[in-house]
């Protein structure tokens, strides 16, 4: 437990934090898990639309650190490749 007043904020405030990370991240992974779903269903028209609107949640939850970009783009790599496997 924080002995300070400012360690308690600061408890506080990482708290908080975290709370708002977790959101973020849980929104992107349903974003992702959408496009998948409709890659799974065989449907290109959705899965495209879906991936078209996952990609600036991917690329926010960068910019603002909740992930790695490397993630990011290996994500984005990994689901543009699962829609172009679609197409063939």
């Amino acid at each position: 437990m924080a002995n300070s007043s400012s360690a308690t904020k600061r408890a506080r405030q990482n708290e908080k934090r975290r709370r708002h990370n977790m959101a973020m991240r849980s929104k992107a992974r349903t974003y992702v898990k959408g496009v998948l779903a409709a890659v799974a269903n065989g449907n290109k028209e959705e899965a495209q639309k879906l991936y078209t609107t996952a990609l600036p949640v991917i690329d926010n939850m960068v910019n603002k650190g909740i992930i790695h970009k490397n993630k990011a783009a290996r994500q984005k790599s990994r689901l543009n490749k699962m829609l172009r496997a679609m197409e063939a």
